[in-house]
């Protein structure tokens, strides 16, 4: 364990303490924080107090930061695509099937594993499960995903996503003939009140922007590409069943046994980013997975075929 001591300023009067703290270190996540404050590793005064207390001026906070704990989740080689890789960030392009992260119950076969195997550090703000996670696309979606390797670049991946200065675009084939050439939803998205493991357009829901252009019309399907401006929970599926497009091949979302492709058509095709040290912007793009490539070539030959 690793002790701290800070006293606190009149410029920080009536801040939340996990904010004040995350303000004099900022290798520290709030939500770090707040789990060290739950579990009686900070005291202010010599006292416990709540998550949501507000500092007053020469407070004296005493931080206790428990030794990171074992990973008990065991290294795999999966021989992960790893496109950029530095001292603090990389970029893996993660295969379709995948889940990113272990759960309880399924600790094996997972992005984490394959990192764990192929990378000497990652950020442990996200705890065992999940270490230098930031984010994450879905067991069937392919593509690009930034990765933390300390928690300084952690804690500046997150800000960026929270800010919405994350560039972020997917390939979706989706179902129907859409129009127009492109277009913005801009719908919250919540849980499904009748399918908890669902989420669905609701007036309560958090905020939700998807841009998305039409790249390719397919007769009854289309090729689009979205820009995310928001990160919920499946969003892009959502948004596009919302506006009357399902995603070609969700099972969750869209319609049963429509097309041969297991999982719904969407590749992380582009991510962008400023580096955490170098506050340099860095981007990259990886191409349609095999899979997907053949499955745009069979719409086209029944297009095809069908107009001769």
């Amino acid at each position: 364990m690793e002790d701290f001591t800070y006293t606190i300023s009149e410029a920080q009067k009536g801040e939340r303490i996990d904010k004040a703290l995350a303000m004099l270190e900022a290798d520290w996540s709030r939500s770090q924080i707040q789990i060290w404050l739950k579990d009686g590793g900070v005291l202010v005064n010599g006292e416990t107090v709540k998550t949501n207390y507000k500092v007053r001026p020469d407070d004296v906070i005493h931080v206790t930061v428990p030794d990171a704990e074992p990973l008990d989740i065991e290294a795999e080689d999966l021989n992960l695509e790893i496109v950029y890789e530095d001292a603090d960030v990389l970029v893996v392009n993660k295969p379709r099937g995948m889940v990113v992260h272990p759960a309880p119950g399924h600790t094996s076969g997972t992005l984490v594993n394959g990192l764990m195997h192929q990378v000497t550090d990652l950020s442990g703000i996200n705890g065992i499960m999940r270490p230098g996670i930031v984010h994450r696309i879905d067991k069937d979606t392919s593509g690009l995903l930034m990765v933390a390797k300390n928690d300084k670049a952690h804690v500046s991946l997150v800000d960026q996503l929270v800010k919405k200065t994350v560039t972020r675009k997917y390939i979706a084939l989706v179902h129907g003939h859409i129009p127009h050439d492109k277009g913005t939803i801009d719908a919250p998205i919540g849980r499904d009140a009748r399918d908890r493991q669902s989420m669905t357009v609701v007036d309560s829901g958090k905020h939700a922007v998807t841009h998305f252009r039409v790249l390719e019309r397919f007769g009854n399907f289309t090729l689009i590409e979205c820009r995310l401006e928001t990160g919920r929970t499946h969003q892009i599926r959502v948004h596009m069943k919302y506006i009357g497009y399902p995603l070609a091949g969700d099972p969750k979302y869209g319609p049963k046994k429509t097309i041969e492709f297991d999982g719904q058509a969407l590749h992380a095709a582009v991510i962008g980013f400023i580096h955490p040290r170098t506050e340099e912007y860095m981007e990259y793009e990886a191409p349609l997975p095999q899979v997907f490539t053949d499955l745009i070539e069979e719409m086209k030959d029944t297009v095809d075929s069908t107009e001769k």
